[in-house]
């Protein structure tokens, strides 16, 4: 399966902040689109970065309440791990765990096209185990 059919599935949608944008706001815009990361984007729409929630946690607790009056840009990830539609899931998979993160925004001619996350890619491997499961059934009961 390709991340292309994992994005027709999910739908292409991407939570978007700027760099300038405060941590206050970030938290607020996490909760609002009920996701785990939001990638950041300069004012061409390019990317310069992705912030997660454990991002937050870790910096809040170096350097306190007063983060949350900083920007995105001083907590966020400048080293943005990406994917293209072309990709596999397996892929994806191999690159989520060996950089163990969450959240790869997908790229199409270096702009956003989406954003895939582990829970997408554990969803999808459900269904496909559950599709071999039932292909698996029917091919006994037919003896």
């Amino acid at each position: 399966m390709r991340i292309s059919d994992l994005l027709r599935n999910k739908g292409a949608a991407v939570a978007t902040v700027s760099p300038e944008t405060n941590v206050t706001e970030l938290l607020e815009r996490l909760a609002e689109h009920n996701v785990g990361a939001l990638v950041v984007v300069d004012d061409d729409g390019g990317i310069v970065g992705i912030v997660s929630e454990r991002d937050v946690v870790r910096r809040l607790n170096e350097r306190g309440p007063q983060l949350l009056d900083g920007s995105v840009a001083a907590i966020m990830t400048k080293l943005v791990a990406s994917c293209t539609p072309e990709d596999s899931v397996d892929q994806l998979s191999v690159l989520m765990t060996e950089r163990r993160i969450r959240h790869v925004p997908v790229l199409v001619d270096g702009r956003l096209a989406g954003i895939v996350s582990i829970g997408d890619v554990v969803k999808t491997r459900m269904e496909q185990l559950e599709k071999s499961q039932e292909q698996l059934e029917a091919y006994i009961s037919q003896g």
